[in-house]
C-alpha cells in the first residue's frame, strides 16, 4: 500500500515536470498535465473492468432490498389500526453473496498500474462487498449498520435543512394532486416515447418499459423502468417524473453503456447521490418539481434520522401523519422506504444530493459534463482527466430539456448561487 502511493505521487510529479518541459520547451500545448498519461489501456485493465461489471450487473440491489408485498403490508397495516409494523415479503436472492465475493476478491485489481484507473476500480471493489453483506443481512439490525456505511448517515446541516423545509411550508398543499390524474399504462406509453427520442440519438439504446405488480411507484433497474401496475401520478407530475427516470437514470446508464468502461453504466462508487440529485433537479428545470414533493424528500431525511436514533416504523409513521400532516397512505410509504429490509438510509441521498449539486453548480460547476454516466462528484477531475487522455469520449445522449431555450434562465439562476430555500420560491419560473 505504502508502494503505491509512493508511485502514484512519483508519477504525478514526473507528469507535471514534463507538462512544464513541454510549455516551455516545445510548442506543443496540452490542456492539463494529467493528458500526458496514457491513452491506451492494457489487456489487464479491460478485463477487470468485465468482471467487476459481470458481478454488478448480476444482481439489482435497490430491488433485492425492496418489499414485493408493498400494498398488501398497507392493508394489513392499515387494518390493525396503524399500531403494528407491518410485515415485509422479499424477492427470493438470485445468487450466493458469499460465491460472489469470492469471484469479487479474485479480481486482481493490484495488476493495474494506471493509479487512476485502479483507483475506481478499488473503490468498486469495496463497494460491491457491502453490498453483498447487505444482503446477507437482510432483515436483521446489521443491515442498518451497513446502510450506513454505504450510503451515510444524515448530519445536522442536512437535519435542519430538513426540518426547517417541513416547519415552513403547509401540509395542506395540494399542487401536486391538483387536476387530471394518470395511470400506470399512460405513464409506460410516455416513457417508451421518451425512449424512442434516445433511439433516434442512440440507435444502440435497448432500454424497455415494464408493468408489473411487484412494484410500487416507479424505478430504473439496468436501463429499464419499471412501473408499478397501481400507480396513479398528477397529469401535472407526468413530464417531472419522465425526466427523473428516463431523462436522468436512463439516460446516463445509456451513455456510460457508449463508453469503453462498463463502470460508468453500472455506476461509480457512490453515484446515487449525484444521481438523485440530478434527477431532482431535472423536475426543477421542466417546471414540476412541487412543494409536496420538496416536502417529501425533506421526510424522508427525517424519518432516516428517526432510523438510525432507534425509532419505531410506528413511532415515525405516527410522527409524519400527525406532526407533519402527511396522508396515511404517504405516510406508510415514507416509512417502508426507510425500514425496509432493516434499516435503509439511501432516501437521504435525495435531498443530499439537490443541495450537493445546487453547491457545485453555485461556485461555477457545470451540468451537461454529469451525464457522462453514473458518477459521484468526487469522480469528475477523474472523468476530466481520462478525457483529456482520449480514453472517454463525448457522451452521445443529454437531456431533453437542455434544448429549451427556457433552461438556460435557470442555469444562469443556478450558477448565480440559490439555496434550497429559494429554489422553493423559484420553483415556478
Amino acid at each position: 500500500m505504502i508502494r503505491r502511493e509512493l508511485q502514484r505521487g512519483f508519477a504525478k510529479a514526473l507528469r507535471s515536470a514534463f507538462f512544464q518541459f513541454t510549455l516551455d520547451q516545445t510548442t506543443h500545448r496540452p490542456v492539463n498535465y494529467l493528458s500526458l498519461g496514457r491513452w491506451s489501456m492494457v489487456k489487464a485493465v479491460w478485463e477487470v473492468d468485465r468482471r467487476l461489471a459481470e458481478i454488478c450487473s448480476s444482481f439489482d440491489f435497490l430491488l433485492q432490498v425492496t418489499p414485493s408485498n408493498s400494498h398488501s403490508a398497507w392493508s394489513g397495516f392499515k387494518r390493525r389500526g396503524f399500531g403494528h409494523a407491518p410485515e415485509f415479503l422479499y424477492r427470493p436472492l438470485p445468487m450466493d453473496p458469499a460465491m460472489l465475493k469470492r469471484r469479487l476478491y479474485d479480481i486482481p485489481i493490484e495488476r493495474i498500474e494506471d493509479f487512476t484507473v485502479a483507483q475506481v476500480f478499488r473503490e468498486q471493489q469495496f463497494e460491491l462487498d457491502r453490498k453483498l453483506t447487505m444482503l446477507l443481512d437482510r432483515g436483521s439490525k446489521r443491515f442498518m449498520y451497513g446502510s450506513l456505511q454505504l450510503y451515510g448517515g444524515v448530519n445536522a446541516s442536512l437535519l435542519e435543512t430538513a426540518s426547517t423545509l417541513l416547519e415552513k411550508s403547509s401540509a395542506r398543499s395540494r399542487d401536486e394532486t391538483a387536476g387530471k390524474s394518470i395511470d400506470a399504462e399512460a405513464f409506460a406509453a410516455r416513457a417508451r416515447e421518451e425512449l424512442d427520442y434516445f433511439r433516434s440519438k442512440c440507435p444502440d439504446c435497448d432500454s424497455k418499459v415494464f408493468v408489473r405488480e411487484d412494484i410500487s411507484g416507479l424505478m430504473v433497474s439496468q436501463g429499464n423502468v419499471l412501473v408499478g401496475k397501481n400507480l396513479r401520478i398528477s397529469e401535472s407530475r407526468l413530464e417531472a417524473l419522465i425526466q427523473h427516470e428516463v431523462g436522468t437514470h436512463v439516460l446516463t446508464y445509456l451513455n456510460g453503456k457508449a463508453q469503453p468502461f462498463r463502470q460508468l453504466y453500472v455506476g461509480l462508487a457512490g453515484y446515487e447521490e449525484l444521481q438523485e440529485g440530478l434527477a431532482v433537479l431535472s423536475e426543477f428545470i421542466v417546471g414540476g418539481l412541487t412543494l409536496p414533493r420538496l416536502r417529501l424528500l425533506a421526510a424522508l431525511v427525517v424519518a432516516a434520522h428517526r432510523l438510525v436514533q432507534g425509532a419505531s416504523f410506528v413511532d415515525v409513521y405516527r410522527e409524519l401523519n400527525k406532526q407533519y400532516g402527511f396522508e396515511q397512505r404517504v405516510a406508510f410509504t415514507i416509512c417502508m422506504r426507510i425500514f425496509r429490509s432493516g434499516g435503509l438510509t439511501k432516501d437521504a441521498v435525495y435531498l443530499r444530493g439537490l443541495v450537493q449539486l445546487l453547491r457545485y453548480l453555485g461556485k461555477g460547476g457545470k451540468l451537461e459534463p454529469l451525464f457522462v454516466g453514473k458518477i459521484a462528484i468526487d469522480h469528475i477531475p477523474i472523468v476530466q482527466e481520462l478525457q483529456w487522455r482520449n480514453v472517454l469520449h463525448a457522451a452521445p445522449l443529454r437531456p431533453r430539456y437542455l434544448d429549451d431555450p427556457r433552461t438556460e434562465q435557470k442555469l444562469l439562476m443556478l450558477a448565480n448561487g440559490i439555496d434550497l430555500m429559494d429554489l422553493i420560491k423559484r420553483r415556478k419560473i
